[in-house]
């Protein structure tokens, strides 16, 4: 089931972009793979984040610039971004994992915005203008990623790759030790566990998947702004992850869906929409505490426990059964 349930979901990936705006089905992806970094280190190692878009945003203009001025492929521009944020979560990471609760979150949203200033003065990020008309670029020197739906299959590649990546680290031996610090910090520095360098790890995964998402949405929409880089964008991501469901892996996906739908659908209110995704956002709290996804695998559980005593106590009531029947039948002879 589960791998039919996999095939068809990949199939509808590449049937999408025929019956859909492919820009849109791309912004889907790029926030997911963002949302899925955030998650890594909020939902699997409980650290909360609200600096987080300073990885995107920076990352997307490493990546413009490394494609613009520097006239690098698209492959190794989303890696000079990759690479860049990579190296901005070590240094903020190594500030901050020291730290725990509202304090750590405060330190990450301090960074962030130094960065967010940073992008604001120097020279190459063009400002408050931002960096414009930077090139797709042809994949790995003759692919034309000018073309809307070339451009989506090599968007959905990265896709695939990153949560390929996250399913990898989430069900390894380090993946599990990220989830016995969320669940208990204490009981696994006593088990022997530096956990420091493994909150540190989570950090720098995380924040090297957001510039990987930063890089690529740079180049679906050929540009990079201020916006990139703001706190809202932190924001974002906290949005898109809760309403998913934190801790799943299909949570961020979901979650992203939703928002950029909303945001698309409702653009023309222009200023209510921010309103309207914040009543959103408390409905889905209120209705759904562990998110869409949470919410539906705690559903599924309950039903494969309901049905595990019922499919018990019929295998207990046959042996019951038969020596009646056998009783039965004696009497009768």
């Amino acid at each position: 089931m589960k791998y039919l349930l996999c095939a068809l979901l990949a199939v509808a990936a590449v049937l999408a972009p025929l019956y859909y705006y492919p820009t849109f089905l791309m912004t889907i992806l790029c926030f997911a793979i963002y949302a899925g970094a955030f998650n890594l280190l909020f939902g699997y190692t409980g650290l909360l984040s609200f600096g987080h878009a300073a990885y995107f945003g920076f990352a997307a203009y490493i990546c413009g610039y490394a494609a613009k001025s520097l006239g690098l492929t698209p492959e190794l521009a989303i890696l000079a971004g990759g690479l860049s944020s990579a190296l901005l979560g070590l240094i903020v990471g190594y500030l901050a994992v020291r730290q725990q609760g509202i304090i750590f979150a405060m330190v990450t949203f301090a960074l962030a915005e130094v960065v967010y200033f940073i992008c604001l003065r120097a020279p190459f990020t063009g400002g408050e203008d931002g960096m414009q008309s930077i090139p797709r670029g042809h994949l790995f020197g003759f692919i034309d990623l000018s073309n809307s739906m070339t451009m989506y299959y090599f968007v959905l590649a990265i896709f695939l790759l990153c949560f390929w990546m996250l399913y990898r680290i989430v069900h390894s031996p380090f993946g599990q030790v990220l989830r016995a610090i969320r669940e208990n910090e204490t009981r696994a520095i006593s088990m022997g566990y530096r956990t420091d360098q493994y909150k540190l790890a989570a950090f720098v995964l995380s924040a090297t998947l957001a510039g990987i998402a930063g890089s690529t949405k740079t180049l679906v929409f050929q540009l990079a702004t201020l916006t990139d880089v703001h706190w809202h964008k932190s924001g974002e991501v906290i949005l898109m992850t809760l309403l998913g469901g934190l801790g799943t892996l299909a949570g961020p996906v979901v979650g992203s869906g939703l928002v950029v739908s909303l945001s698309e659908g409702l653009a023309e209110l222009g200023e209510w929409v921010p309103f309207i995704l914040g009543v959103s956002f408390v409905v889905c709290v209120l209705a759904f505490r562990r998110g869409i996804v949470g919410e539906l695998l705690a559903y599924l559980e309950r039903r494969r426990q309901s049905t595990v005593p019922a499919e018990t106590a019929h295998s207990d009531s046959t042996p019951a059964q038969s020596a009646s029947e056998l009783a039965t039948a004696g009497e009768k002879r």
